[in-house]
């Protein structure tokens, strides 16, 4: 089974830094450690790096340190982080992605901003300006009004190829407790996939969870997303090392609490629930993300 996980993160507090990491994540996730969970890097397995949202002068410098990380890790691309609300330093911070030929995407987190913040006047230039330079956009954002701010940028700009990240980051629950998808959900996620351009991420659940999942528990959210996106615009993403934090980690705030095995775990989730789906698992766990962020 060959895996392009879609959503990595990577970092180091010694070397950027990171005001939001505390507990179990407040320490270094590079390549020694994701060597440590993965094994050897080879043909059947790559990455593509999401920003990890150091600090924001230092968004530059997070792309040439997973620069020199890449080989010996597997990253074949990197979502960028940038602000698309600065006009013309906006511009600027993509011009300066041309001479780092890894960066495919950015990511701009949404998720803390207001709602209606993606349909500023300033967000929506910056947006049209990844669309002209051929970048991608990942959507990280939570609850129904971010969807719909989602789906409004997808309607008015057709040509910004957008991915979501984590499904919207639906109300899960956890294993002992699951939740049910709620209607307001799926209804924002069909709507959303009702433009061709936007895929979807499967990722981002255990955290969801606080690291209390199953696999039974995700599939009801991967069905909604299959009967939405159809199985060409979904992807796989481990969210490592966010996701792999154990439920014991969450509550306890522990220094070391993740699960060693989380990667391969989700990918076999998703993998299986593909299978019983009958639907083309090479297309979830590899295809549709070489694609989506033109790695091939």
């Amino acid at each position: 089974m060959r895996v392009l996980d879609s959503h990595l993160h990577l970092w180091d507090p010694s070397v950027l830094d990171y005001p939001w990491l505390e507990g179990p994540l407040r320490a270094r996730f590079a390549a020694e450690e994701i060597a440590g969970t993965i094994g050897e890097v080879g043909d059947e397995r790559g990455f593509v790096f999401v920003q990890a949202d150091c600090l924001e002068a230092q968004y530059l410098d997070e792309i040439d340190w997973v620069t020199s990380l890449a080989e010996q890790v597997g990253v074949r691309g990197i979502v960028a982080g940038a602000r698309l609300d600065r006009g013309a330093a906006t511009v600027r911070h993509l011009d300066a992605f041309a001479e780092r030929p890894l960066v495919v995407g950015v990511r701009h987190l949404l998720q803390g901003e207001p709602d209606g913040f993606a349909a500023t006047p300033a967000f929506r230039a910056g947006a049209a300006a990844l669309a002209e330079r051929g970048l991608t956009f990942d959507a990280c954002v939570r609850g129904e009004g971010q969807l719909r701010d989602v789906i409004r940028l997808a309607a008015e700009l057709p040509e910004l190829r957008i991915v979501l990240d984590h499904l919207g980051k639906p109300a899960v629950g956890t294993a002992a407790t699951p939740s049910l998808p709620s209607a307001e959900w799926a209804n924002a996620l069909t709507a959303l996939a009702a433009h061709s351009q936007v895929f979807c991420k499967l990722s981002g659940l255990p955290a969801e969870a606080r690291g209390s999942w199953s696999a039974e528990q995700t599939e009801p959210f991967f069905d909604v997303a299959l009967e939405a996106f159809g199985p060409e615009r979904l992807m796989v993403g481990s969210d490592w090392p966010v996701s792999a934090v154990t439920a014991s980690g969450w509550n306890s705030g522990a220094d070391a609490a993740l699960d060693a095995g989380a990667i391969g775990a989700w990918a076999d989730a998703v993998a299986s629930w593909a299978a019983s789906r009958a639907v083309d698992g090479d297309a979830i766990l590899w295809r549709n993300a070489e694609r989506f962020y033109r790695l091939s």
